[in-house]
């Protein structure tokens, strides 16, 4: 098969697509006949050289695919071949072929294409397992998302809205804006014009935020520990300006009886996965099928061109997600 290798690391550059060997599937799995990848940041990150594989993960950048299933494992019984599905995948996405826990495969939603199926499995799994597993958002509650313009981003201001919840988020100029309220965010704040802590502390007063997606941190720690609500909860999901706060104050944690907790989507365990693809295919598929939420994709490259779709991506000035086409 053709797959994009890194080498070494470094650049966008050092992505040349070459022949290698087709993988085959292991218990539990399946095979899939890629039709489409996603570019996510961890991609980038592990290109650069700065956020390694995990030792069982394929050394192949690309965490979401769709496709055609071509083979399977003998002891899968949930999915058969010619299915067509995408899957969060344990790297190995940039390629013709990939294999997938088939617990973490999804049916293509109906009404969409394999191209918009392939842009759901890293954001939605990740929106749906900090939003509403780890600070448990519900109906009636506020909500404020970083970086709205982003694939995480749009994904959690179309689910927190569907779920019943007041979205605010930030972005960095007035097309980010009009496209997050296009998406459904009730409050949006170009943070190089105002300074959304007070922006936002303007709108809310005492009362505070209920929930908090960031992945900025830096700074942001801080400010978003000062809008959260009593019994607030802040989730940390990356930390593009760094993970360290210069004035963090634990006091406001205490008094306001906070919950800061975050996490990382690839170590979790195939178990931890399929309760969220479980989830997602109970609460999230019929929206996606309803057309109430549907996956933004801002560009789409040829698998050979995966070095323009990485420099892009450096570039944030992307609104949704970079897609890659293996087979379109």
């Amino acid at each position: 098969m053709k797959y994009i290798t890194h080498g070494s690391g470094g650049a966008p550059e050092v992505m040349q697509l070459v022949d290698g060997p087709k993988p085959a599937p292991q218990p539990g799995q399946v095979l899939i006949e890629v039709h489409y990848a996603g570019v996510n940041r961890p991609d980038v990150a592990q290109r650069r050289g700065s956020y390694p594989p995990p030792p069982d993960a394929s050394p192949i950048l690309g965490l979401e695919v769709a496709g055609r299933i071509v083979a399977i494992a003998s002891d899968v019984t949930t999915w058969k071949v010619g299915d067509e599905v995408c899957a969060l995948t344990h790297g190995g996405g940039y390629a013709e072929y990939c294999v997938a826990h088939a617990a973490h495969c999804l049916p293509t939603p109906k009404g969409l294409s394999l191209l918009q199926a392939a842009a759901l499995p890293e954001n939605f799994f990740t929106v749906w397992t900090n939003v509403f597993d780890r600070a448990r958002l519900k109906a009636g509650e506020t909500f404020l998302v970083h970086g709205g313009s982003s694939g995480i981003g749009l994904t959690a201001i179309q689910l927190a809205k569907a779920f019943g919840a007041r979205v605010f988020t930030t972005v960095g100029n007035a097309e980010k804006a009009a496209a997050c309220m296009a998406h459904g965010a009730d409050v949006v704040i170009n943070y190089k014009e105002k300074e959304f802590d007070k922006e936002i502390q303007t709108i809310v007063g005492k009362q505070g935020l209920d929930v908090i997606l960031d992945m900025v941190g830096g700074t942001y720690i801080a400010k978003n520990i000062r809008l959260l609500a009593l019994d607030g909860r802040l989730v940390q999901i990356a930390f593009l300006e760094g993970s360290k706060s210069p004035d963090f104050d634990m006091t406001p944690v205490m008094i306001k009886r906070l919950t800061i907790t975050g996490s990382t989507l690839r170590p979790r365990s195939v178990a931890d996965k399929a309760a969220m693809a479980a989830a997602l295919r109970e609460q999230v598929w019929p929206l996606l099928e309803l057309g109430k939420v549907k996956p933004a994709i801002h560009a789409t490259f040829p698998i050979a061109e995966a070095a323009k779709a990485h420099a892009l991506m450096e570039t944030s000035q992307h609104i949704g997600k970079i897609m890659l086409a293996i087979r379109p």
